[in-house]
This record gives structure tokens, sequence and C-alpha cells, in this order.
């Protein structure tokens, strides 16, 4: 049983998901420090004043529960598109280069496919005779 367990770890596919996570976990702690230490008094600043951020306040003024804050969600949303352009550059195209030097291919493009003229049916495969869903003789 242990050795199956041993087996089962020391394949390359587990690895590389291991290091992977561990590569995305550290990554995502360094973006986070930066979209909080630099995006977010950026956007603090375009609000003006001494406001709390770039936002509103809906209920009464500094009631933080009923503070609409904008500025956190542009932070986010920098913060997960430069998060995911790190995980594609850094782990994503390596690892197809390195997969592509073994012969395999990962993250390919998908297959060509048509559509069905009598159904609509837009995932058939190019090579395909006969509409899956509805029989018709494809072209």
């Amino acid at each position: 049983m242990l050795r199956g367990f041993k087996n089962f770890l020391m394949r390359g596919d587990v690895v590389v998901v291991a290091v992977g996570l561990i590569v995305a976990l550290a990554l995502s702690t360094l973006i986070k420090a930066f979209t909080d230490n630099v995006i977010n008094p950026i956007i603090a600043r375009a609000q003006g004043g001494m406001s709390p951020g770039l936002g509103w306040q809906l209920g009464r003024p500094g009631n933080a529960a009923t503070y609409l804050n904008i500025g956190a969600f542009i932070s986010a949303l920098v913060y997960f598109i430069v998060f995911m352009a790190v995980v594609y550059f850094l782990i994503v195209v390596p690892y197809k280069h390195v997969q592509a030097r073994r012969g395999v291919t990962v993250f390919g493009d998908p297959r060509p496919a048509k559509t069905c003229p009598a159904c609509l049916s837009e995932d058939l495969p190019e090579a395909a005779g006969k509409c899956r869903y509805c029989g018709t003789a494809q072209a």
C-alpha cells in the first residue's frame, strides 16, 4: 500500500502540479502586496481629498459596512489580471515548451469544428459525415 502511494507521489504530473501550486501561492502573496501598497494608494489619490477610497457612502457617513468601495474592486481586478498573466507566462508557457520537446501536446488549440446546417449544432468534428444530434448528412 505504501509503495503505491510512493509511486503516485513520484509521478511527474503530481510533482508538476505541486510545484505550480507552491509557485502560484508565492506569486499570489507578492502580487497582493503590489496591489495593496501601490495600486490602492493610486486609486485613493485619484478620488482626492480625505476620502477612504474610490466609492460612495450609501448609509450614514463613517459607517464602513455601507461604504461601496469601487477602489477595492478595481484593485482586485488588477490583482486577478496580473496574477493570471504571471501564471501563464511563468508556468503555462514553459510547461508547454518542455512538453512539446517531449512530443506531448498540452493546452493545445481546440480541434476545428463545423456547424450542422439542419440543427445548427456547432461542435461537430470537421471529418464528421453525419450530425450526431439530428443525423443529417454533412457536406
